[in-house]
């Protein structure tokens, strides 16, 4: 594959990011739901990184060294490319308040351990919204709590009065509003 084409893929997610905080910028929408496609993506290229295979190959990397480390490449650019749109929200005000802080921001994935398709512990990044941020919470792995009580506190944020969810049991804890 064309090295330029390979490096499409990641100019691609920077446009999606633009166009989702454009349309938030534009109050065009209220929800943007993004699918970062891993399973049909080319070997992306990232810049001075040797990537010899798409994403969906590489986390089935077996702990392959090799395999490993590439997809920690791909994923370090999925990250600075988050950090842009979260900077870009941020750096627009809107009644007195950040884009980002009037905004939710949910990114994960649906495996927790693509390597063996492992559906529990996923790892999951909220931002904006007027939540405390700037921190890490960690569960028990063996022990924790339904990923539903996230979006229960997702709705109630947005001032839906909304107890439960799927198989959610209450609120995600730790979670709490900036004062």
């Amino acid at each position: 594959m064309d090295p330029t084409d390979r490096r499409a893929y990641m100019d691609k997610v920077r446009l999606m990011y633009d166009i989702s905080r454009l349309a938030f910028e534009t109050d065009s929408t209220r929800s943007v739901a993004l699918l970062l496609d891993g399973v049909n993506s080319p070997a992306i290229t990232v810049e001075g990184q040797p990537t010899s295979d798409g994403y969906h190959n590489l986390t089935h990397h077996g702990q392959n060294p090799d395999k490993l480390a590439q997809l920690e490449q791909i994923d370090r650019e999925h990250m600075k490319l988050l950090g842009h749109l979260f900077a870009d929200l941020k750096a627009r005000n809107e009644g007195g308040e950040t884009l980002l802080d009037r905004t939710l921001v949910l990114y994960g994935s649906n495996l927790g351990n693509a390597n063996t398709h492992v559906t529990t512990n996923l790892p999951v990044l909220l931002a904006g919204g007027g939540f405390r941020h700037g921190q890490h919470l960690a569960f028990d792995r063996e022990r924790n709590y339904p990923l539903p009580n996230v979006f229960v506190s997702m709705l109630q944020r947005l001032g839906i009065e909304q107890d439960s969810f799927a198989t959610s049991t209450g609120t995600m804890r730790g979670l709490e509003l900036c004062a």
